[in-house]
């Protein structure tokens, strides 16, 4: 049986560096006319995640053995539970789109697609080693700060432009000054936001009392999806080299201890902070220190021709289906 050959883009260097000049360029836009873009972003944004909401329960709905019946459509043979879940996820999006304002529980279904576009993204964003790695994460980083403590510097307001489009800039009543935020939803006329967070509400006496008043917390996608590219590369570079997940294992628990780091500032500064700043040196210097007390630097700064190893994987179950990746390595 032959083996579909998954398709995913590889972000090299020079692309590293286009893709946070493009992210530069998109943040001054959303700024300067967000009134107009912000609806741009939302049918994005349902667009995206019912397709990742797909791809991701696809992937579970594919590992149960019943309900496999198909039926032809164009020449093709498509499992009608396959379809049903597609519905479903287009039905999802298509409810948080028309109830989106609705503060009491619109915020699990963003939630839910921007858990899945974040997973999804990580799949197929793939990055060939760590040297690019280092690129990215160290330029997003930069791109972070800038945008939080440097721009209030420049705007009229005072206010910074990632806590604006986080935010809302109309009525904004959340204070913060990150994307790790701390906000306070106070009834207000409903503004548009962009859906590009995770929004956590904090359980208290007042918001029992009024969902309302729910305290929220923030954490952007960029937050998991930045880290998340690192932990997936040092996750294939485990499965390649044979090294029991160590680099996987390591690299997790620092992006936890990362987290950690961040919510213990956030709550001694008592406002909110980029979780990038804390998120990207705990991984790399952790990936980093692992990889040379292995003595595996090198390669692991270099990384395997992943493109490469990929055709081999490919051309050999065409010749021998039952042989796998790993076996390809030990070979």
């Amino acid at each position: 049986m032959r083996k579909k050959k998954e398709e995913y883009l590889t972000f090299g260097p020079l692309t590293v560096v286009i893709f946070v000049v493009i992210c530069c360029v998109m943040m001054v836009l959303l700024y300067f006319f967000y009134k107009w873009l912000v609806y741009v972003m939302i049918a994005v944004f349902c667009i995206a995640s019912s397709m990742s909401l797909y791809n991701c329960l696809a992937a579970l709905i594919r590992k149960i053995p019943y309900g496999q019946c198909t039926i032809l459509c164009r020449g093709k043979s498509v499992e009608v539970r396959l379809i049903f879940l597609a519905g479903l996820c287009i039905a999802v999006a298509v409810v948080w789109a028309v109830f989106r304002n609705e503060d009491r529980w619109a915020w699990i279904l963003q939630d839910i697609l921007g858990i899945a576009f974040c997973l999804n993204l990580i799949k197929t964003l793939k990055l060939p080693n760590f040297k690019s790695c280092v690129i990215l994460l160290g330029l997003l980083l930069l791109y972070d700060v800038f945008f939080v403590f440097i721009t209030p510097f420049i705007t009229k307001n005072g206010e910074s432009i990632m806590v604006e489009l986080a935010a809302g800039p109309f009525g904004n009543n959340e204070k913060n000054d990150g994307n790790l935020v701390e906000a306070t939803g106070q009834p207000s006329a409903p503004h548009e936001k962009l859906p590009v967070v995770i929004r956590v509400p904090k359980l208290t006496y007042f918001s029992v009392m009024s969902v309302c008043l729910m305290p929220v917390s923030i954490l952007g996608f960029g937050d998991i999806i930045v880290p998340g590219l690192l932990i997936a590369y040092c996750r294939r570079f485990d499965v390649q080299t044979g090294s029991s997940y160590i680099y996987y294992v390591s690299s997790t628990v620092a992006y936890a201890i990362g987290m950690i780091l961040t919510f213990v500032v956030l709550v001694l500064m008592k406002k909110g902070q980029p979780a990038l700043l804390y998120l990207v040196p705990c991984t790399l210097i952790t990936a980093s220190v692992v990889a040379w007390r292995r003595k595996e630097m090198k390669k692991f700064w270099k990384g395997n021709n992943y493109q490469m190893m990929d055709h081999l994987d490919y051309a050999t179950n065409e010749e021998n289906p039952v042989m796998s990746g790993e076996q390809i390595v030990q070979q």
